[in-house]
C-alpha cells in the first residue's frame, strides 16, 4: 500500500486484523512517532497531527526531525553488469559512483 504523505513526510500504514484499527509510523525521521485511527480518514488526520506535534516539539528542543542520511549505498549486481559498468565508466571518463549517481538521478528524476 502507498504511504501517506503530509508535507515532506511519509506515514507507514498497517492494519490490526483482529481489531481492525489502522496503524502507522512516520518514516525517515529521528525518532519513532506512531499513529492510529479507526478509520482510513482518522489515520490520515493522526498522521497529520503526529507530524505537526513532532516538528513542533523538534523545533522547542532544538532537535533536527530528519533522519540523516550518509549518501553511500551499497548495492549488490552481478559480476558482469559490475564489469561493464566499469567499462562505461571508463569510456566516459568518470568514476563508476558518479556513472551510477547520475544514471539513478536522471531515471527517478531526483537530486
Amino acid at each position: 500500500m502507498k504511504p501517506l504523505q503530509y508535507r515532506d513526510y511519509l506515514g507507514s500504514i498497517d492494519v490490526d486484523q483482529e481489531s481492525g484499527v489502522f496503524f502507522g509510523k512516520v518514516l525517515f525521521i529521528n525518532d519513532t512517532v506512531t499513529f492510529e485511527g479507526a478509520s482510513y480518514a482518522e489515520l490520515v488526520q493522526a498522521f497529520e497531527d503526529s507530524v505537526e506535534d513532532y516538528l513542533e516539539t523538534c523545533k522547542l528542543i532544538g532537535k533536527e526531525p530528519d533522519k540523516r542520511f550518509t549518501g553511500s549505498l551499497n548495492v549488490r549486481i552481478k559480476p558482469q553488469v559490475h564489469r561493464n559498468l566499469a567499462l562505461k565508466a571508463a569510456n566516459k571518463g568518470v568514476s563508476i559512483n558518479s556513472l551510477i549517481a547520475d544514471s539513478l538521478e536522471e531515471k527517478f528524476n531526483v537530486s
